[in-house]
């Protein structure tokens, strides 16, 4: 019997799966083109703008998201940096050790990147794509073929719980006083929404579906195409020092400028000063308030700079990451771009309306998360998204007596669900793994399919 004919369905399948999106997924900038051609495309026909208009809308929102897309990009640089040092990648080598086979490892990443996930999306995205290469090249060292590809798909896992998590955006932005809707839904504390047991038991059907499915999909070793083959420069164990360098010397002794560069002091005082405000924040703000990008970015500065101990040592960690953080800066506007024409031109509006007008109070979160996840693929910002469809939702969960919480849950499970085959958070993880979006969205589309029916079935029958 071959070893193909070893393998299981669902093995089958995920192969399968896998090689559709080789040949037919381009690039996450081709898919954002393509999906803004889409947008401008019905713009034109289904609403009362017309195509010069929606150059105009589309001109209007392309800029508007250049502040979330640098703290993007600093989630993604600081946090490899924290992940590439010697104390944590010795720490996540351990634990990478633990599988013995492929089935395992997959499992484990999913597992690892889900549980980052739930608590903070950003976390969860650097850490799910760090790991998985950490525990492939865990694999390739003792001689066992991983399945890169599926190893990578498993990182990115992370972004189809998060937003029942209390990073949800949609839940931080209705917990606010003032925010935008709130002489619609009022002000909807976290424990109305991510806080409860419509939440929490979605959380666990992700989890319970999601780990045992990725180790499932586990191709057997003939089969598996390890790290060696998709990113070998990664196959490099990090034992090196990378603050090691030459340091410029006067007659022997080190130049000041150069003393300064590799001042320990200079680091340890500034992280200090930088973890004083965290903690300070964290001690006096609401959970609401404290769970911000901002605070994240600017904590991991600080822990960057403890781990590295001076200040040439950080900055040579932050240029390593840049690379991967091309695809944000390039595409951020794009996607801002979309999300310009579908909410200037009313499009937004009037495909809410269309879907939401089929509702009843038992129906709504089925039919909200639905929306989310269409929508996802023409704005994938969670909060963009939200600001965009939120007062929609929200107006009409009040109509029909729905809690808000609970729209906001139902909302945010559409969002994450789609994320599984729009690429565009992917890009992080593709930048740190060396994959490209094809490898692993055959993979994340059979999450998203398997989640189909989960997803339904717990948004309609879970207790809120």
């Amino acid at each position: 019997m071959s070893a193909s004919d070893s393998q299981g369905g669902l093995q089958r399948f995920g192969q399968g799966v896998a090689n559709w999106s080789e040949r037919w997924v381009p690039s996450p900038f081709i898919f954002a083109i393509v999906l803004t051609l889409i947008a401008y495309a019905a713009a034109v026909v289904f609403t009362a703008d017309g195509a010069f208009q929606n150059v105009i809308n589309w001109y209007d929102g392309f800029w508007e998201l250049l502040e979330f897309a640098m703290q993007m990009v600093l989630v993604l640089v600081t946090g490899y940096a924290v992940a590439d040092s010697k104390q944590v990648s010795g720490l996540l080598d351990r634990i990478a050790s633990v599988p013995s086979d492929g089935a395992q490892a997959a499992a484990l990443v999913a597992a690892v990147a889900m549980l980052a996930g739930y608590f903070h999306w950003g976390v969860g995205l650097i850490i799910g794509a760090i790991f998985a290469v950490f525990v492939a090249r865990a694999g390739y060292r003792r001689g066992k073929t991983f399945h890169y590809p599926l190893l990578c798909a498993a990182g990115y896992t992370s972004q189809v719980i998060w937003h029942v998590g209390p990073s949800t955006s949609a839940g931080l932005l209705s917990a606010t006083e003032g925010h935008v809707f709130e002489d619609v839904i009022g002000v909807v504390p976290l424990s109305e929404s991510v806080f409860t047991v419509y939440a929490f038991g979605l959380a666990i059907l992700v989890f319970a579906t999601v780990v045992p499915l990725l180790y499932f999909l586990a191709p057997t070793r003939e089969n598996a195409v390890g790290i060696e083959e998709y990113a070998p420069s990664l196959i490099d164990d990090g034992t090196e020092d990378r603050s090691e360098r030459e340091v410029a010397t006067d007659g022997g002794t080190a130049l000041p400028a150069e003393r300064l560069n590799d001042s320990r002091l200079i680091a340890y005082v500034v992280a200090t000063g930088m973890m004083v405000y965290v903690v300070q924040h964290f001690a006096t703000a609401g959970i609401g308030e404290a769970l911000d990008l901002n605070v994240f970015n600017f904590a991991f500065i600080a822990f960057g700079l403890y781990l590295y101990g001076t200040p040439t040592a950080y900055m040579g960690a932050i240029r390593n990451a840049t690379e991967s953080s091309a695809g944000i800066i390039l595409q951020f506007p794009f996607y801002a771009g979309i999300l310009g024409i579908v909410d200037n031109s009313g499009l937004s509006a009037l495909i809410s309306e269309l879907l939401l007008d089929l509702a009843t109070p038992a129906t709504f979160p089925v039919l909200a998360w639905l929306l989310g996840g269409f929508m996802n693929f023409f704005a994938p910002s969670g909060g963009g998204e939200w600001a965009i469809i939120g007062g929609i939702i929200g107006g009409t969960a009040v109509e029909l007596g729905v809690p808000p919480g609970q729209a906001i849950i139902a909302y945010g499970t559409g969002d994450m669900w789609t994320n599984m085959f729009q690429p565009f958070w992917a890009i992080p993880l593709l930048g740190i793994t060396q994959v490209r979006a094809r490898d692993i969205l055959g993979y994340t589309l059979i999450v998203m399919i398997v989640l189909t029916p989960v997803f339904a079935i717990g948004l309609y029958f879970l207790p809120y």
